[in-house]
């Protein structure tokens, strides 16, 4: 088992899981955290938040002096990832190619454990450049003769999120109209951050060997009613719009033209319509988890005055 005053690295901690997980790592008691991360804009908010972590500002795509930093850590906490682009390129490189340089280093510092964030789109009937690299990333751990631990979670909701949910959030509290694509009935089984963080907090400490995890939120609920719950636990009085399927779709299309990193896409509407059901362990049981009621945790995503206002860049 670790040692909570063993040095733990994490790649990727400037990003959503990232950020949330230093928090819940710290608030266990771990004490020698390492985060590495390209995005400057989002270390300056880490290192604010958090001057004790070491915090370095590296691409892990490219071999360099941060590979050093691998030295004498008793575990690596993966969670580098392109999530959306409109170019296929980013995902290859982002994905997998960083994720070559990121065991390379592993291996020649010999870290004993890593921890992967992979994603439930391995699983999903979804075709697009993130479920394809994210396959290809994980097989490249699993078959890479590592000691290490699979954590597949769904899409995923918390503080800091300048994207899904916080997005839906804080467009909502601007706008008098949200527009929802077509009857909004598509079946989520979204997992509270904080929630994920504690398993992963779990797996570095009980330092599992090979196994791979799908870790699903509980609750079962439509894209709808997620709007609906993120309207009434934010008091808003933003009327919500049915908007025909493909209407939607072409209007996505639209504004891709004019952004550089639209903040919904037309292949993550496609995701949401695509009917998936994960099935995943019973985070209770496997890690001592028990998850926080869906209405809770999107109070304490989006009410709580210590983090809900402070927002990741894209």
């Amino acid at each position: 088992m670790a040692d909570k005053n063993s040095k733990i690295v994490i790649t990727g901690a400037a990003g959503l899981v990232g950020q949330n997980l230093i928090v819940e790592l710290k608030s266990q008691g771990f004490t020698q955290l390492v985060a590495i991360d390209k995005h400057a804009y989002n270390m300056g908010i880490l290192r604010d938040l958090h001057p004790d972590v070491v915090a370095i500002e590296a691409d892990v795509a490219v071999p360099g002096d941060w590979e050093s930093a691998f030295a004498g850590a008793a575990c690596v906490v993966q969670l580098h990832a392109q999530i959306t682009s409109k170019y296929p390129e980013e995902f290859v490189r982002n994905n997998i190619d960083a994720t070559r340089v990121v065991l390379d280093a592993f291996k020649r510092h010999g870290v004993p454990y890593m921890v992967h964030i992979s994603s439930s789109v391995v699983v999903s009937v979804a075709n697009d450049d993130y479920t394809n690299t994210k396959k290809a990333q994980e097989k490249l751990v699993v078959d890479s003769g590592i000691r290490h631990t699979v954590l597949r979670p769904t899409l995923m909701f918390g503080w800091f999120d300048p994207k899904h949910f916080g997005w839906l959030s804080r467009f909502m509290a601007k706008t008098p109209v949200f527009p929802i694509p077509g009857d909004g009935r598509y079946m989520r089984q979204p997992l509270y951050e904080r929630d994920f963080c504690r398993c992963i907090a779990d797996c570095i400490v009980r330092e599992r060997n090979g196994e791979v995890y799908d870790v699903v939120g509980d609750t079962r609920i439509d894209y709808v009613d997620i709007i609906h719950t993120i309207k009434k636990v934010k008091g808003l009085k933003t009327i919500i719009l049915h908007i025909p399927y493909g209407l939607f779709g072409f209007l996505l299309r639209v504004y891709a033209l004019f952004s550089g990193k639209p903040p919904f896409t037309e292949s993550q509407l496609k995701a949401l319509s695509a009917g998936d059901d994960f099935k995943g362990v019973d985070t209770e049981a496997e890690f001592g988890v028990k998850q926080t009621p869906f209405a809770i945790a999107i109070k304490e995503s989006y009410c709580d005055p210590r983090y809900s206002a402070i927002v990741l860049k894209r």
